[in-house]
């Protein structure tokens, strides 16, 4: 029995024995009442007026952050193009995408490396990890390896919560959140979930050292994010997640809401928040708008420097100062 094997049969928990997969009876009760509910997703994000395809394909001393949408967001840092959570799906499930991507597959450069963060479909998309372009090191939460591996993947690295893995000049850590997974009835947590800190592991003498990005994944507020910022500290740039937080009582344990990730923020000591995971497919009751709104709201209420916080555009690509 090789290591993948072994690891299939091992179910993953959240470092908080509370935070536990809803039960069928509990989905049954959300289900019910949503339907009562009445939305307006009128609301959208929108395209960037000023996309940089031509920087991201020469690009080879810019530390830069592009928001393609939902979690799928192309770095580049260390001369390495990077991309997280690849989705460039038109639907998930039965719903239509709310809004296009903001590059297309076809526009962004090869990529030399896959983040995936947990195997929920609208993280870890088939159709679009094959279409991606370059010969791409894959790294993937333990027991998600072999899935990989059989979509034509030879280097696929498999980390633990709190294992590393170096390439070239850059340190990928696998970092704890607070989720679950499934792709199937009878695969629930059989592929461990997270996120990633991306940080260069040396520098030239003099040079001055780049920031490092920490992509949060799919997380429920927990305690494991003042330990991220202790382990990990000087973060530049926090890519977290607002959406899906709607209803509470449900989405609380696994998705975080727009005040819990401004916490988040706080928690992991970033210099700068750039809000995701909501915009691109409506996956709970929250809408774009609602995120939005109440993010801003408690950003104000807390009395944090406006300039602190990056609202990207679909397709917007940030210089890293």
């Amino acid at each position: 029995m090789n290591g993948d094997e072994r690891m299939a049969r091992q179910r993953y928990s959240n470092l908080d024995p509370n935070a536990k997969t809803k039960t069928w009876k509990e989905v049954r009760r959300w289900q019910k009442e949503r339907k009562g509910k009445v939305k307006d997703l009128s609301f959208r994000i929108g395209q960037s007026e000023h996309k940089q395809q031509e920087l991201l394909k020469n690009n080879q001393g810019e530390v830069t952050i592009t928001w393609i949408g939902h979690a799928t967001f192309l770095l580049q840092v260390g001369g390495m193009t990077i991309v997280t959570d690849p989705v460039w799906a038109t639907r998930m499930g039965f719903s239509p995408r709310l809004e296009e991507p903001g590059l297309s597959i076809e526009e962004i450069p090869p990529v030399d490396v896959i983040l995936l963060s947990h195997a929920h479909y609208d993280h870890l998309h088939v159709g679009s990890l094959k279409k991606l372009r370059g010969t791409p090191y894959v790294l993937v939460p333990e027991g998600l390896g072999s899935k990989v591996r059989k979509l034509g993947f030879s280097t696929v690295y498999e980390l633990p919560w709190w294992g590393s893995q170096t390439i070239g000049q850059l340190e990928f850590h696998f970092v704890p959140a607070q989720h679950w997974t499934r792709r199937t009835l009878t695969d629930t947590n059989t592929s461990l979930w997270g996120g990633w800190i991306v940080k260069r592991s040396a520098v030239l003498e003099g040079e001055q050292h780049p920031p490092a990005i920490y992509f949060a994944g799919d997380s429920g507020y927990f305690e494991g994010f003042r330990e991220i910022g202790a382990k990990f500290p000087g973060i530049g740039y926090a890519l977290m997640p607002i959406g899906a937080y709607e209803p509470e009582w449900f989405m609380g344990m696994q998705h975080v809401s727009p005040e819990e990730a401004v916490q988040a923020f706080l928690d992991v000591g970033a210099q700068q928040f750039i809000p995701m995971h909501y915009g691109a497919f409506r996956l709970a009751d929250d809408t774009p708008k609602e995120a939005l709104d109440r993010l801003l709201a408690d950003w104000q209420r807390r009395g944090l420097d406006p300039s602190l916080l990056r609202l990207l555009k679909h397709g917007e690509t940030l210089i890293a100062e």
